[in-house]
């Protein structure tokens, strides 16, 4: 027996060891953890439960039968973050630069079986070199398996993969089909094709920084939603994110403590609005001001700035928050933004996690770039996920609504529950001095008459009375009262049930 115990601590000694001292050596010299020190960091101490810790590769080309490590370059397994189950995977740049091969796909494969069965989430790891080339088509196969479950799991269990290293071909496949994508400045890449086949078939130079870096795809792309600057803080903010979300589509919501009043108002609140119509704002502090504690989690921080999306919590509850930022464009709905927004509004909406939206918006951006980028289509996107959406709605307009964008912004003919707006509020079909100019064409060149007609439109349609008066807006609230309405309204919406009429599944404009 004293052997057998001996013979098993030996053989898991070797499978810690990933891919030997030097090969760990030079992963830490890229300033990066290896997989193992990953899962640490990540899960509660002592939680981690692994799974296939001795599975071999199977290959036998090209002297593959002679290289065999156990784990196969994934570590698997589950553990608990703040003590609510998860499910891990973590690839092993160490062995065969975490490529995946058949029985590391299988791996994969049984952590995202279980996480489906149990209803837990499931994050992914990635430092990995793509399909291993000397098991071609049994790589690819492999693939295929864990895409067709990110498809199945995709709406019932959060999904979240934190890119560590270089990623390519199916490595950066499955981690598209999963709900968020976290990325290490300077130290992880993302491209279907690296910069060497990009060379061979375009004869373009790129680095692989420039190709698929972090400043790449949280800026330019939007396949990223945030990165950060090390390993250990990308761990940290992944249980952040985690603390936001619940287990599954059928759990509710996380709910924590909090120590900051619902019942005080916040009178700084009653001078966010600039006199100047025209004059920007930071929206981020009515966000700040309205969530427990000011704790607020970004998504996509760094792509489309002129629209705000992310999680907070308002009574220890969990919520979404969509906000226009009038900052950067003038908080203007451009495609971008319409599809950074859409896609936060339907996750929300798959695990029931309230909607709370800011409305600042002087309507769609105009031009040419805009319609043969298709605006058309990815405004439509917005609407389509607003209106869809069953989860409690409460929406404030806290400036301008104007045009189509207002309806987009979870109005109340989109099923807004609790609709209300500040005094500052302006809802129209435009501003006054565009308005006036077609209303009022044949005094175009009477500058002393289109100021009178300006006013005139002004004080009849200007103001959020006109809404408030159709019940378009529940009710036109002091600002100070913000976070102390809106916690009343969220509560109140607790048991809210709607459901819509039955499909296979709908068509989103795509």
């Amino acid at each position: 027996m004293r052997d057998m115990l001996a013979e098993l601590e030996a053989r898991r000694e070797r499978a810690r060891a990933g891919g030997g001292a030097r090969r760990i050596e030079a992963q830490h010299a890229k300033g990066k953890l290896t997989a193992r020190e990953r899962l640490e960091i990540f899960l509660d101490e002592g939680s981690f439960e692994e799974f296939d810790m001795f599975v071999q590769h199977r290959g036998t080309d090209f002297g593959m039968d002679e290289q065999h490590y156990p784990g196969d370059g994934v570590v698997t397994g589950w553990g608990t973050v703040n003590g609510r189950t998860v499910f891990v995977f973590a690839k092993d740049f160490t062995v065969f630069g975490g490529s995946l091969s058949e029985a590391h796909a299988e791996k994969v494969q049984k952590v995202q079986d279980l996480a489906l069965r149990n209803r837990a989430p499931i994050i992914g790891f990635y430092d990995a070199g793509g399909a291993r080339i000397q098991e071609g088509v049994a790589a690819l196969g492999g693939y295929a398996e864990i895409f067709q479950r990110n498809v199945l799991s995709s709406g019932v269990i959060p999904q979240i993969s934190v890119i560590m290293g270089p990623c390519a071909g199916g490595d950066v496949y499955s981690p598209a089909m999963t709900d968020f994508i976290f990325m290490v400045r300077d130290t992880s890449y993302m491209f279907v094709t690296g910069p060497d086949v990009v060379k061979t078939v375009t004869n373009e130079t790129v680095t692989a920084e420039e190709l698929g870096g972090a400043s790449i795809h949280t800026v330019k792309s939007s396949i990223a939603d945030g990165a950060y600057d090390n390993d250990v803080d990308a761990l940290l903010q992944m249980r952040r994110l985690l603390d936001f979300l619940p287990a599954s589509n059928t759990s509710p919501v996380p709910e924590l403590d909090y120590s900051q009043s619902v019942t005080s108002d916040d009178s700084s609140l009653d001078t966010l609005i600039p006199d100047n119509a025209n004059k920007p704002y930071d929206m981020k502090e009515l966000i700040r001001k309205t969530v427990d504690e000011g704790d607020f989690f970004e998504i996509q921080e760094s792509f489309a700035k002129n629209i705000v999306t992310g999680f907070g919590r308002i009574e220890g509850r969990s919520v979404g928050i969509v906000a226009n930022q009038p900052m950067v464009l003038a908080g203007v709905l451009d495609a971008d933004a319409s599809r950074k927004a859409a896609r936060f509004v339907r996750f929300c909406d798959c695990f029931s996690i309230p909607v709370v939206t800011f409305v600042d918006v002087p309507g769609f951006l105009p031009g040419t770039s805009q319609e043969y980028g298709g605006l058309i289509k990815h405004g439509a996107k917005l609407l389509f996920a607003y209106a869809e959406a069953t989860v409690p709605k409460v929406t404030l307009i806290t400036r301008k609504a104007f045009g189509g964008a207002y309806d987009v912004m979870a109005s109340k003919h989109l099923r807004g529950d609790i609709n209300y707006a500040w005094p500052t509020a302006q809802i129209a079909v435009m501003g006054a001095k565009g308005a006036t100019e077609i209303i009022h064409r044949k005094d175009a060149g009477d500058a002393e008459k289109l100021a009178a007609h300006t006013k005139a439109y002004e004080d009849r349609f200007l103001s959020p009375f006109v809404a408030a008066e159709r019940g378009y807006v529940d009710e036109v609230i002091m600002p100070r009262s913000t976070r102390r309405r809106v916690a009343r309204a969220l509560a109140m919406l607790r048991t809210k049930e709607l459901e819509n009429p039955w499909k296979k599944h709908d068509n989103i404009p795509l």
